[in-house]
């Protein structure tokens, strides 16, 4: 396992690597084998702002949180990040448990142009073939409200997203 810190602005105790190995070392019981771990630390007024990215065989797990000191907002976010990890566990078991009958296609809602928005920031990552129910748990991992995927049945390019009613919407491109 790898553990990659860094620090924006902030001044990171030096035994902080060790503290976060600990802690995350109980995360790997949940993950299979966690490859690596991001750590970012910033300032944000009188906050201090901890992002955790855990990458486990192709899972990633992501975390922010704050709090007046480093320690105490990872302490807190490692506690985050094993509750999500736990909760998905069990959505996954008790998907495989009860196999789900055919679904009913999704609509996709319409956003509303009030605003001009900008490109601010791209990403590039390796899209993974999975199933819709797996793509679900991978979003609540990551804390997103949408994942990008590789439907495993179509081979096509899908996008799974969390509704405002709490239920997923799954977007499926016709060519």
């Amino acid at each position: 396992m790898q553990i990659n810190i860094t620090a924006k602005g902030v001044a990171v105790p030096p035994d902080l690597k060790e503290v976060a190995e600990k802690r995350i070392e109980k995360l790997g019981k949940l993950l299979r084998s966690i490859d690596t771990v991001d750590i970012v630390c910033s300032r944000e007024r009188q906050w201090r702002v901890v992002e955790i990215m855990i990458n486990a065989n192709g899972v990633l797990v992501r975390g922010e949180d704050r709090a007046i000191d480093i320690r105490s907002a990872i302490d807190s976010l490692l506690d985050k990040l094993e509750r999500r990890i736990k909760k998905s566990r069990s959505k996954m078991v008790e998907h495989y448990r009860n196999l789900p009958e055919t679904q009913d296609a999704w609509e996709a809602e319409e956003a509303s142009d009030e605003f001009e928005p900008t490109l601010v920031r791209s990403k590039r990552f390796t899209v993974k073939p999975m199933d819709p129910e797996e793509a679900a748990a991978q979003m609540d991992l990551v804390g997103h409200d949408f994942f990008v995927f590789r439907n495993a049945e179509t081979e096509q390019v899908n996008v799974i997203y969390r509704r405002r009613d709490g239920n997923y919407g799954l977007i499926e491109p016709e060519f």
